[in-house]
């Protein structure tokens, strides 16, 4: 099947040669092509360039025209937690009347409450559930995710999880990557006996999860409160057996030594980075791993943004993430987070385009094939409204902009 986009704006985020990920001052450049076309053929993309050089005898099953409009690779969601049961708005009034994270997670609050709504779920309303949520950030644009466990806590619930993420994989049309998330939270029975619970995560859990291959990573809460960095350790270090790249939680509520520790392992990347200094740019500096920034969260919890503008300034890269989950984002709209990196990160459009599409997919491990308009890659892209630029994107930050999605070379969502 062969699908043809023409007369387009602005063809956005195009590459000859594909890059890895963009770092530093060129996070600043976007390359576009104005007045444009985009040629897929099943699900790859096989040509695109000016409208001045389409052959005029160019055939095609389904022909687009986007007069008016501009055409951006799908964003790609490198951070979520969208599998979940329930939801948490009391806890969004407790935060109003001024209890703190950690002072509702104290309390049974928080993760834990999650993961007693999750255990008395069945994997069938599970998948329900979050295939909803699926087809809500598709609608919004977003071609590729990774979801995370971590609401299970016990070695059968974690599994169930990973199940889900696994069907929602083979049935929905998104690109999925699925991480293992059992050091989210000390379980209530646990409590006063933290180095137990990561023995079950090391010892049970981690295995249960390599033998029947559910995860590409493994994750770990590496902050205060939550997990050390020796247990993080540990726990990455019993993962690598079985082939799961780290990706850690990091610097969220402290200075906790968690991107260090990301560093250290090769981590794909540190999320959250509330609390990065100095010392913490240095030891990304070079590395491999890449800083993932998650605004949505700061946002809905009040606090302080991460220092993407000092990270940027000293030649990183960083990549944008949603960090969709019942308790501190709950919602999966990039377009947002590409609003919240301008006006609180004081990104550029072009930094935040660059973040949420080439360097989230490095933080998902598929930049070879996602984040960009190149030859080869998947056709994963997504169609805006009529826009006067692509400025607008961020500008209009509750608008619905999104015409249509595109993945795997077929039209999956359209705007009525």
């Amino acid at each position: 099947m062969r699908l043809l986009i023409r007369n387009i704006k602005e063809l956005c985020q195009v590459e000859e040669q594909p890059r890895t990920m963009v770092c530093g001052k060129e996070m600043a450049s976007l390359p576009c092509i104005n007045d444009a076309y985009l040629l897929m053929e099943d699900e790859r993309i096989l040509s695109f360039g000016p409208m001045s050089s389409l052959p005029k005898t160019i055939e095609a099953d389904v022909v687009i025209d986007a007069t008016g409009k501009m055409v951006l690779p799908a964003f790609c969601d490198s951070h979520t937690h969208l599998v979940y049961a329930g939801s948490r708005e009391q806890e969004f009034i407790d935060k109003i009347n001024g209890l703190s994270y950690e002072e509702i997670a104290r309390r049974g609050g928080g993760i834990l409450n999650s993961a007693r709504r999750l255990h008395d779920t069945t994997e069938d309303e599970l998948y329900e559930e979050a295939l909803a949520r699926v087809n809500e950030i598709i609608s919004m644009g977003t071609g590729a995710a990774e979801i995370k466990s971590g609401y299970g806590l016990t070695t059968e619930d974690e599994l169930k999880m990973l199940r889900v993420i696994k069907r929602l994989r083979e049935t929905t049309p998104l690109t999925i990557r699925a991480t293992f998330l059992g050091a989210h939270a000390v379980p209530a029975e646990y409590k006063g006996r933290q180095s137990a619970y990561v023995d079950l995560i090391v010892n049970e859990m981690i295995p249960a999860v390599g033998k029947e291959g559910l995860a590409n990573f493994v994750d770990s809460f590496c902050d205060k409160g939550f997990f050390t960095c020796e247990e993080t350790e540990r726990i990455i270090e019993a993962a690598a057996a079985y082939g799961m790249r780290p990706k850690i939680h990091a610097n969220e509520l402290a200075l906790s030594g968690g991107i260090q520790v990301g560093v250290k392992h090769n981590a794909l990347s540190v999320d959250h980075l509330e609390f990065t200094g100095d010392e913490e740019i240095e030891a990304l500096a070079g590395s491999g791993t890449m800083p993932t920034l998650l605004p949505g969260a700061a946002f809905f919890l009040g606090m302080n943004y991460p220092p993407a503008r000092k990270m940027i300034d000293s030649g990183l890269p960083v990549a944008l993430a949603s960090d969709y989950n019942p308790g501190s984002s709950p919602s999966g709209n990039m377009k947002f987070i590409l609003s919240l990196a301008t006006i609180k990160m004081k990104m550029t459009p072009e930094e935040a385009i660059n973040a949420a599409t080439i360097n989230s997919a490095y933080a998902m491990g598929i930049s070879d094939t996602h984040g960009s308009i190149c030859v080869g890659k998947r056709a994963n892209v997504l169609i805006t409204k009529e826009i006067p630029s692509l400025y607008f994107l961020p500008y209009a930050y509750t608008s619905n902009l999104i015409d249509s999605v595109i993945l795997g070379g077929r039209v999956v969502c359209r705007s009525k």
